[in-house]
């Protein structure tokens, strides 16, 4: 896989398909991998771009702190360097907090934003279920553990990546616990809750309305603070319903990207 040296690291990414780019970022812990059933698809209309944020997969997992926004800039340096001025964004989860901020802070960066399964602050209201809360002192080893059996509300994908994430975490280098412990901290410290109503491109907003690890309620808030955004409600999807019901999601992003909607304010 392809590395770019950017703000100081290295980060892993791959490009594939023509067409205008469309970035997405992943979510807490999980590497460019977890896009796969989105690159086969997305790739035959766009120019897919994947990456393993700072902390996990390939990528450098320096010490922290980290924070969602400079995992954005780490984002639009990884434009620069492929020479795109502007792309298509969707975050899922964690990504999607990547997204807000990126899209916040570089708006013309942006063409269109899909905001998956994700929050924009921890709040009474918003952020972590209850489910999850009662997790939040744990080792981020264990932690990502106990994400992994909230994620999927399907057995069969519950109990695979549940194993999947028990004999990864049994193998963890210093590095990894490193950078899966930036990334939490990044997660508990996102809040672009005031400043949502600075996000001026085409917006769709996706949950799932089975999520157990963000509460489902967290994208209406992101949907009704951004303006004129689409929010849409997937019956019984998980959290990581891109690649639970996949179909469903594939397509909601699909007719959003090819929508009438302008993709340049």
């Amino acid at each position: 896989m392809p590395l770019a040296k950017l703000n100081g690291i290295n980060i892993n990414y791959e490009a594939e398909g023509h067409g205008e780019p469309l970035v997405m970022i992943m979510g807490f812990a999980a590497n460019r991998n977890g896009w796969m059933p989105q690159i086969r698809s997305f790739k035959k209309y766009y120019r897919v771009i994947t990456l393993d944020n700072r902390g996990v997969g390939k990528s450098d997992k320096p010490p922290g702190p980290y924070s969602t926004k400079m995992m954005a800039d780490d984002t639009v340096k990884l434009m620069d360097f492929l020479g795109i001025e502007k792309a298509h964004i969707l975050g899922l989860s964690m990504g999607g907090m990547i997204a807000q901020e990126l899209a916040i802070n570089y708006p013309q960066r942006v063409m269109k934003l899909i905001l998956a399964s994700t929050y924009a602050s921890r709040d009474e209201t918003s952020g972590d279920t209850a489910q999850l809360a009662k997790f939040r002192e744990l080792t981020p080893e264990k932690k990502l553990r106990a994400i992994i059996g909230l994620a999927f509300n399907k057995p069969v994908y519950r109990f695979t990546f549940a194993l999947l994430a028990r004999i990864q975490t049994k193998f963890m280098r210093a590095s990894d616990r490193v950078g899966i412990a930036g990334q939490s901290e990044a997660c508990q410290q996102h809040n672009t809750l005031e400043r949502l109503p600075l996000i001026t491109r085409p917006t769709l907003v996706i949950v799932g309305t089975g999520d157990r690890v963000i509460k489902p309620v967290s994208s209406e808030i992101i949907a009704h603070r951004i303006p004129n955004a689409k929010l849409v409600r997937i019956q019984g999807g998980s959290h990581y319903l891109s690649l639970e019901m996949r179909k469903a999601f594939n397509r909601e992003v699909l007719n959003f990207l090819k929508s009438d909607a302008p993709s340049i304010n």
